[in-house]
């Protein structure tokens, strides 16, 4: 009976705006990453973080940021972001025990798994392959929305055959 059962296709539904895209994550940031929401346009120092999120596995703070169009700066962002993160290690732990009313230590945080996550409808070749290397702590995901409420998340998953960084930090 289902053999004349046809595909049927659904449209694209673009986001108009970033914060839908920063909505659609921060509503549902366990489900989709296994993340706990911490604080929404975080402030720090001179710059402002989309969303600051916590893993709780890897008991590691998560930055996300949402690009609703193809962005050239998504790299260069990401190490200003890290390091703006270990550098004010204490204002994340504030921050977090202030919203999640907990006490978490600095010595609670593995810093080493620290990561900043950018979200965008899609990502230039480049950008894909300057995020290609198994240590390096920027990962790329892509949404896409369509027609009834249908969203696709990928994470754009590192090549096996992606190199480390650390050979060519070293020379």
């Amino acid at each position: 009976q289902h053999r004349n059962r046809r595909f049927k296709e659904i449209n694209p539904k673009p986001f108009k705006l970033e914060k839908e895209i920063q909505d659609l994550f921060e509503n549902n940031l366990n489900e989709i990453m296994g993340l706990e929401m911490v604080k929404s346009e975080f402030p720090i120092k001179n710059k402002r973080i989309d969303t600051l999120a916590y893993d709780p596995q890897n008991k590691a703070f998560i930055i996300i940021e949402y690009k609703r169009n193809k962005n050239v700066s998504v790299i260069d962002q990401g190490f200003t972001y890290l390091g703006l993160m270990l550098e004010n290690k204490a204002d994340f732990i504030v921050e977090y025990n202030e919203a999640k009313k907990k006490q978490l230590k600095r010595k609670d945080v593995d810093w080493s798994q620290s990561r900043v996550v950018f979200v965008s409808t899609g990502f230039t070749e480049n950008q894909r392959l300057a995020a290609n290397f198994k240590d390096i702590a920027i990962e790329l995901w892509e949404v896409k929305r369509y027609e009834n409420g249908v969203v696709s998340i990928n994470p754009i998953k590192k090549t096996k055959s992606a190199e480390s960084v650390k050979p060519l930090t070293q020379k």
